[in-house]
């Protein structure tokens, strides 16, 4: 398995803070409350939580004038 020795990060360790913000975003945690360290598995982190929060706006109905027409 290919891993970063000095960076101390893995894709198992990316594809798991992925998974976690994902939930965390799910869940309505602030994206402030990261648990990593390290920017490579932060980003993995939010890249998780922004994907979760842009799926929960697409899945939220709209409530603008159009939509209740149709």
């Amino acid at each position: 398995m290919a891993r970063d020795i000095k960076l101390g990060w893995d894709v198992e360790s990316l594809n798991k803070a992925y998974r976690q913000g994902y939930m965390a975003a799910s869940m309505g945690m602030e994206r402030s409350r990261c648990p990593y360290r390290g920017d490579v598995v932060i980003a993995a982190w939010e890249a998780g939580w922004e994907d979760a929060e842009q799926v929960a706006g697409e899945a939220q109905p709209s409530n603008d004038l159009f939509s209740r027409i149709a």
